[in-house]
């Protein structure tokens, strides 16, 4: 996020420092992602460590502490996992809020500049792993499962109710509303028509942004916020979709992630119902986000600049959900 939490930065970094046992000398502010409830801060340390420091209000969800280290485990080395406290676990409160303290990775993620060949490759050889492993019975018990019911329709027309008659939505609505709302009716009748399959373990959020490389070193995998038990066309579509990163796949990079990833045939109406329902949630989400009025006027300039993105896309007429 563009703003910051209201949070004495200090005291932050106290916190940091009694918790994992670091001496911390630096907290600066990372104005990255586009979660409205979570903040990222780089924390510098005496011995020149560096760390990633997550800050969610509210918690955690049990499946985002605890199965990065369970996908270490099991040798997929790509994955970030929270460190532990030297006492045990690896949340820490704070208030309202609660801590996640990662290693840092150098290079920034591939949303802007994309992957390489070599880069390709190793990305499906990582989905491809993610999706072959099977589950322990405590991971099993904290990850949510597919349900195909979604409420960003509800929350679409409840939030366009309200953009409609508003200062700063108000032309947009009028403009993109009608395309918008078909988009609901369209994630509803695929919803209908999914035909259930096997259910893998998916990051759910697998797109460019969230992964880090420096140059064309090996990948890292962040952001392990909302894992879900599902068919992998919820990770696949982020690969087979052009709407993630600005170096989308072609030809030549699919068959590059299919080395990596083994034979596959995506089902056409699963990736349809992923792509169009994770368009319709990203438009509520910045619907709500904009209409705070605690936002600030860079917050919902930034806001804006990703809803028109994807509106245009839906509106335009090449847009196939």
């Amino acid at each position: 996020m563009i703003d910051k939490p209201d949070i004495d930065e200090r005291t932050l970094a106290a916190e940091v420092a009694a918790a994992w046992s670091v001496d911390v000398v630096d907290l600066v502010f990372m104005p990255v992602g586009l979660d409205g409830q979570a903040w990222a801060y780089r924390v510098e340390t005496s011995d020149g460590g560096r760390y990633f420091l997550k800050v969610r209000r509210g918690d955690f969800t049990p499946a985002a502490v605890l199965l990065p280290g369970f996908l270490r485990a099991q040798g997929l080395q790509q994955v970030v996992a929270p460190l532990d406290l030297p006492d045990d676990g690896a949340g820490r409160g704070y208030g309202d809020y609660r801590l996640l303290l990662y290693p840092f990775h150098y290079g920034g993620s591939l949303w802007g500049r994309g992957l390489t060949d070599r880069q390709w490759i190793e990305y499906g050889e990582f989905l491809g792993r993610l999706h072959r492993v099977t589950p322990s019975a405590e991971v099993a018990a904290v990850l949510p499962v597919e349900t195909y019911r979604s409420s960003a329709g509800e929350r679409l027309r409840t939030l366009g109710r309200r953009a409609a008659t508003s200062e700063t939505l108000g032309a947009f609505w009028k403009r993109y509303g009608p395309a918008l709302h078909r988009l609901a009716e369209t994630v509803d009748d695929l919803a209908s028509r999914v035909t259930p399959r096997q259910h893998v373990i998916c990051h759910a959020d697998i797109h460019p942004g969230n992964l880090i490389a420096d140059g064309d070193g090996p990948l890292h995998v962040v952001d392990w916020d909302a894992p879900i038990l599902a068919p992998r066309e919820r990770d696949l579509m982020f690969v087979y979709s052009t709407d993630f990163g600005d170096h989308p796949i072609n030809a030549r990079r699919a068959e590059l992630f299919r080395e990596g990833y083994g034979p596959l045939e995506p089902d056409p109406v699963l990736l349809r119902y992923y792509r169009s329902e994770r368009h319709l949630d990203d438009v509520a989400a910045f619907l709500g986000s904009i209409l705070d009025p605690e936002a600030s006027a860079e917050s919902r300039a930034n806001d804006l600049h990703w809803l028109t993105r994807i509106a245009e896309a839906v509106a335009g007429p090449g847009y196939t959900p």
